[in-house]
């Protein structure tokens, strides 16, 4: 039987909005694209991968976080409740929560990549075939309502795994986290992980791994645009730069033109330089007091923070304030 959800837009991503954002994005002087555009299916792939890499530390390490205190996390959020992903990818992580989730809760992923999405909901209601797991394919941030079942009145909890929230600026998170907890209610909470701040040699590693991935990651984003927009580009006119830069305490992505060149969609020519970029990520680091006063400014009162040892990632459990 299909599941019923409340009739709210939840901004399922399309080449419409795919191609207007790049053009968006193409016409500032800091020319960018919006990372979520990274996941197709390809780039989905790729990121599994990269997440496997020796030197990116940030899954591994939230991982470990993870299995060794959720337990603890899932009886201070209390249950039975309504587990809500956002982003959820390939859900490596979700297990060690569903684990500790009673019969009577229910979890609801929420991805823009629908072939990964299908794979992932198929995959964990096979392992947890006592938890109701939904699948919504969303982008995330343009909800106006969180995609429950009509007749679900549980507690709901957002799990914000991967620190993603480090893609937005400090302005950009604030604002999300602050319709995050509008749209979970005077009783939610959410349970957030988040990239510690550390030494440059340890993350400039972490996205040029020496394997090549997150450059192939990287460039695949100019493949999906010639693929899906009929985008007229030189792929190998492009080349992937990423580093850490401690002023704003994020690491940059790029792609930066390796001569000049023109990039035509739709009609609309787009100019680069040599040595001009187009802007593909940032990922904000943030230490442990930091990310919990830009919680704290968006609606949010932090109940309990966990760490590894090296306190290189964090992970927030938040309530609404």
């Amino acid at each position: 039987m299909q599941t019923e959800y409340p009739k709210v837009p939840v901004g399922i991503v399309d080449s419409e909005g795919f191609r207007l954002d790049v053009c968006a994005g193409l016409r500032q002087r800091q020319r960018s694209i919006p990372p979520k555009y990274f996941y197709d299916a390809q780039g989905s792939a790729l990121f599994g991968q990269i997440c496997e890499t020796a030197e990116y530390y940030l899954t591994r390490t939230e991982t470990a976080i993870l299995d060794e205190h959720s337990a603890e996390m899932m009886g201070l959020i209390g249950q039975p409740c309504a587990l809500v992903e956002f982003g959820c990818g390939s859900a490596v992580k979700t297990p060690l929560l569903l684990r500790h989730l009673d019969s009577s809760s229910v979890c609801v992923l929420i991805d823009i990549c629908k072939p990964q999405l299908e794979q992932t909901e198929a995959r964990l209601a096979a392992q947890f075939p006592n938890i109701k797991i939904f699948a919504v394919c969303a982008d995330y941030t343009q909800l106006e309502a969180l995609p429950l079942p009509v007749s679900c009145d549980l507690r709901p909890v957002i799990f914000f795994p991967g620190s993603t929230i480090g893609n937005y600026t400090p302005e950009e998170a604030q604002h999300l986290l602050r319709k995050a907890a509008k749209l979970i209610g005077p009783n939610g909470s959410m349970l957030i992980g988040v990239d510690c701040k550390k030494e440059p040699v340890i993350l400039n590693a972490a996205y040029n791994d020496k394997a090549g991935l997150t450059k192939a990651f990287n460039l695949n984003l100019l493949a999906r645009m010639e693929r899906e927009l009929g985008a007229k580009l030189e792929p190998d006119g492009f080349a992937h730069y990423a580093y850490y830069n401690p002023v704003p305490g994020r690491v940059e992505m790029h792609l930066v033109s390796r001569f000049d060149q023109v990039i035509r969609i739709s009609g609309e020519e787009f100019w680069i330089g040599e040595g001009e970029s187009i802007q593909t990520e940032n990922s904000y680091k943030y230490w442990p007091d930091e990310f919990q006063d830009l919680a704290k400014s968006a609606g949010w009162d932090t109940e309990m923070v966990w760490t590894d040892a090296d306190k290189f990632f964090s992970i927030h459990l938040l309530r609404v304030s």
